[in-house]
């Protein structure tokens, strides 16, 4: 990571998508936030003098995006789903920011005793401290839930870092089978403390391959006050009844997490891309989906009988993946580009991430004619140049 945060850099000619096509301009960036878009003209220095020493960039009518935010990384590492020797190593910055991953949310899943709030946030510090946008979500699959003060209330009030309760699990056998009234107390808290804090305020429920499915939510939604923007499921591509039903819940202005399983192993449920092309020929609420990669954790199989039969861990790489597969199906980037960037921060109320404009953060990404990233800034600092990481 370049230590040269607070310098200026202009960037010459970037074909910019905001996520929407706004055409080429030229970009001013300084103490980490884009602070002038212009069209391109003779002019391309903002008429700053000379003694400013700016950096000057030419982007050669690349793309250039906004960093991909990432919703639900076992930032710590997976709790491991075969005995202690399973556990999986904490996830390093560079396997985020490589693939163009400047925002991250952590999380813990399974293993919410022998992990804890303390170490979740200690990773999220540890990200800051190397330029990466780091925040978590407190508690785990289980309740009680696991917390650093008394309750998730008081979690999400006090410590900054912290924006809703997750991921929660319902409808799996690794659960603690919450009930009804439970699952509802849990996103009465969330809403609360997002109120107080102008944080998030949601509950990322992860979804196992239970009958019940997605019953409690559509309680809790029907029956409740509570607004349908605070129940977040992923891993709703899991199997495809779950898919199906989950996107029922876009009508009642729900947002639906799929996950970016890595390659091949999306069976017996939907590869990322594909599912997103099936919302989009459904014509469904595009603004409601986000993507995660569940980077870090435990993708386990397990049999009817409950004991894993195999293990694959994810990667934040599969979001990166999962938007090539996209643009080599002829999707168009304006389009696609929100599920994984301004979708996400819309629902987390990231306010200064997932867009290119003036007074964000500068978190974004250039890519080549093949797709591939040739450079990464997040808040600022260089990640990537030329295709390597610095």
């Amino acid at each position: 990571m370049s230590d040269l945060k607070h310098h200026l850099i202009i960037l010459k000619n970037a074909h910019i998508f905001s996520p929407e096509d706004i055409g080429c301009k030229n970009m001013l960036l300084a103490g980490g936030k884009i602070i002038g878009i212009v069209d391109i003209t003779a002019d391309t220095t903002f008429n700053l003098p000379e003694s400013l020493n700016v950096e000057v960039v030419d982007v050669a009518g690349k793309r250039l995006i906004p960093g991909l935010i990432d919703c639900h990384a076992h930032i710590t590492g997976g709790g491991g789903e075969s005995g202690f020797a399973s556990q999986i190593d904490p996830v390093a910055v560079q396997r985020f920011t490589d693939v163009g991953v400047t925002t991250v949310v952590g999380l813990l899943g399974t293993d919410d005793t022998t992990r804890s709030t303390a170490n979740l946030l200690a990773r999220v510090y540890a990200y800051r401290e190397q330029g990466l946008s780091a925040y978590c979500w407190t508690g785990g699959y289980h309740l009680p839930l696991t917390t650093l003060t008394e309750t998730a209330k008081t979690d999400m009030v006090y410590l900054e870092p912290v924006i809703g309760i997750g991921e929660f699990a319902i409808s799996d056998h690794r659960s603690s089978q919450p009930t009804f009234d439970e699952v509802v107390r849990l996103a009465s808290e969330a809403h609360v403390a997002g109120l107080l804090t102008g944080k998030a305020g949601v509950v990322h429920f992860h979804l196992g391959d239970g009958d019940r499915k997605l019953e409690l939510i559509e309680r809790a939604i029907t029956e409740t006050e509570i607004p349908a923007r605070v129940f977040h499921a992923t891993h709703v591509n899991r199997n495809v009844p779950l898919f199906e039903d989950s996107l029922k819940l876009l009508k009642s202005g729900c947002y639906v997490d799929i996950t970016a399983f890595p390659a091949g192993t999306a069976d017996p449920g939907i590869e990322a891309d594909e599912a997103l092309l099936s919302i989009i020929k459904q014509k469904l609420p595009l603004q409601q989906i986000t993507v995660s990669s569940d980077g870090g954790g435990c993708l386990p199989t397990f049999n009817a009988e409950g004991e894993m039969t195999h293990m694959d861990v994810g990667s934040a790489e599969t979001l990166l993946k999962t938007l090539q597969n996209l643009l080599n199906k002829g999707q168009e980037l304006g389009m696609v580009l929100p599920f994984f960037t301004q979708n996400v921060a819309t629902l987390l109320r990231l306010k200064h991430k997932g867009s290119i404009v003036v007074g964000n953060d500068a978190d974004f990404v250039i890519l080549d004619d093949d797709h591939q990233i040739t450079e990464v800034m997040g808040g600022g600092s260089w990640f990537v140049r030329e295709g390597r990481p610095v």
